[in-house]
């Protein structure tokens, strides 16, 4: 590479929490550039799973939910010798937290349910007990991961 690669950018805290994490996943979350709705939207889910779960902090059970979704490994194409092998390879943090917060805007999404904010504290609270659709990818590529782990020696 002849350039070289820009830095990254410092993103501010949250109003509600001052939580950067929480500033990019509301970043995530935006739609068309409304930052405003998608603060409601994540703001309000919050509240709901608040209402929930009255005994523990909203924050801690949507990281820990984030924690649970967050892959560690993920496999890649690589073509060797005319065959094309799935090598599975170690995840960077800020590639885990990536995946972590897309799975869990495009299930809540994909979710049946009225709003928004509803569907992504169902997810939520379905992530942070083990369970819900992107729980499951989470495992399915870490499956195909474990699978694939003979051609690990290729990277």
């Amino acid at each position: 590479m002849r350039k070289r690669k820009p830095k990254a950018r410092a993103i501010q805290g949250d109003p509600r929490y001052n939580d950067t994490l929480v500033s990019r996943f509301i970043n995530n979350l935006q739609w068309s550039g409304k930052k405003s709705g998608a603060q409601s939207i994540f703001y309000d889910a919050m509240d709901i799973v608040k209402a929930k779960n009255a005994e523990e902090n909203e924050l801690e059970i949507w990281r820990k939910a984030l924690d649970n979704i967050m892959p560690h490994v993920e496999v890649r194409s690589r073509r060797i010798g005319g065959a094309t092998f799935q090598i599975p390879t170690e995840l960077p943090a800020n590639r885990k937290v990536f995946f972590g917060m897309q799975w869990m805007i495009r299930y809540a999404r994909a979710r049946a349910g009225k709003g928004m904010a509803e569907k992504l504290a169902a997810e939520i609270i379905a992530a942070q007990k083990g369970e819900g659709a992107a729980v499951k990818k989470k495992e399915d590529i870490h499956k195909m991961a474990e699978a694939n782990r003979a051609f690990a020696s290729f990277r």
